[in-house]
């Protein structure tokens, strides 16, 4: 189960109790608008959100290792992450 909200993660809105990968997408230190893929411990995609105009991502996610994959113009970047059963894991993804 995952899903983003279109306007960018906002702290407020996480969901107690749930499993939260979010973060942000940059390159040279400015924020980049593209979309990021979640895949699973076996590189099979699961998901994949657009990021908002200041290039932030969100998925809500079963616990586990997962890859996020950055897809912008001219550019991508993986990040591996390790997500907790109701924990915010906190991503920061420089393309």
């Amino acid at each position: 189960m995952c899903g983003a909200k279109a306007g960018g993660p906002d702290a407020s809105t996480v969901k107690p109790g749930e499993t939260t990968i979010q973060g942000s997408v940059t390159r040279d230190g400015e924020p980049v608008a593209g979309y990021v893929r979640l895949l699973d411990s076996t590189g099979e995609f699961t998901a994949e959100v657009p990021t908002s105009a200041t290039g932030q991502f969100r998925f809500y996610a079963a616990e586990g290792t997962w890859t996020l994959r950055a897809l912008v113009p001219g550019g991508t970047a993986d990040r591996t992450v390790v997500a907790h059963k109701g924990g915010l894991a906190e991503v920061a993804i420089a393309v």
